[in-house]
């Protein structure tokens, strides 16, 4: 039985959101000597074999048998998509821009359940909210461009920027995948593996093939590889999973949103990034469309709730 978000909860997300936000800065700061492309098809690697271990030794949940080669690889592609699209785009532009456009994921997610699950369908304010993200992705592209483009990140920004986004659409996709099929109902631990093993699977032969397979073991490298493998990879996507087997996911949602905030901010302070005024303009008006899309469903239950307990005091 799911319950309300608590203190503890919001302090939980607090720390993930923190961590989730660094693990773009972490890929960027260490490209000169592990390429990114490299990097999360390695961390992807160890997290999945920490899950199995886990779960074999520790957790001993039952997989649902069939799952691998259905559903499972369908995920497990999206999943390295995602993060094809992530490392591509930070050799591009800044990480503080990753954070943000990536973070698109749940309005891709709902305009997804809207299609295939009669019990997610919009309302028309939340329309409106994806339809002010939108405007907000279209000033973060063209501003910067149409103020000159004085202080881009570099000659492909907008490609990188655009490599962004599209892991938010395979990120938003990969969830609409769990909730429709016999996912929804396997562990956290099974849905975690079959989504590393196969980025690992994917990305380590993309590397090869294009030639990004630079790799300088430096005690500051293997340290970021180490915390992107154990930290962000393993520990931090469980602890999301526990959280949503707890808490209604609605109300972690919202909270999920510092996460672009924080990524701007150590973007700046860490890598010494330059955000463009219409970049972050445009980041506002995202946040708050997407805000709007997933808060609708606080407000709702809160009111479904309120309703409750009055008809029980009549």
């Amino acid at each position: 039985m799911r319950k309300q978000v608590d203190g503890a909860a919001v302090a939980i997300m607090v720390t993930l959101c923190l961590i989730w936000a660094t693990q773009q800065v972490a890929i960027k700061a260490v490209a000169g000597d592990i390429t990114p492309m490299l990097q999360v098809a390695l961390r992807s690697g160890g997290a999945a074999a920490l899950v199995w271990l886990l779960n074999r030794f520790v957790l001993r949940e039952r997989w649902l048998p069939g799952i691998g080669l259905r559903s499972g690889l369908v995920v497990g592609v999206l999943f390295a998509l995602e993060f094809l699209f992530v490392a591509e785009g930070l050799r591009r532009t800044h990480a503080s821009h990753i954070a943000v456009l990536l973070y698109t994921a749940p309005m891709f997610a709902a305009i997804g359940l809207h299609v295939k699950l009669p019990d997610e369908r919009l309302a028309r304010v939340q329309w409106g909210g994806i339809a002010l993200a939108f405007s907000g992705i279209a000033i973060a592209f063209l501003g910067p461009a149409l103020m000159g483009g004085g202080t881009v990140p570099g000659p492909d920004w907008m490609l990188g920027d655009f490599m962004g986004l599209c892991g938010g659409v395979a990120w938003g996709m990969t969830t609409v995948v769990v909730r429709t099929s016999r996912l929804s109902d396997a562990p956290a631990t099974q849905t975690l593996f079959c989504q590393l093993a196969c980025a690992f699977v994917l990305l380590v032969p993309f590397a090869f093939i294009t030639g990004q397979t630079g790799f300088h073991p430096t005690s500051f490298a293997l340290a970021s590889l180490a915390f992107q493998t154990v930290v962000v990879t393993f520990v931090s996507y469980l602890a999301w999973f526990w959280l949503l087997r707890k808490y209604f996911a609605a109300r972690l949602g919202v909270l999920s949103f510092m996460t672009p905030m924080f990524g701007v901010t150590l973007g700046v302070v860490l890598l010494h990034e330059h955000v463009d005024a219409a970049f972050l303009a445009g980041s506002a008006l995202v946040l708050a469309g997407l805000l709007i899309v997933n808060g609708q469903a606080v407000v709702r239950q809160i009111f479904v709730r309120r309703a409750r307990v009055g008809g029980g005091a009549v």
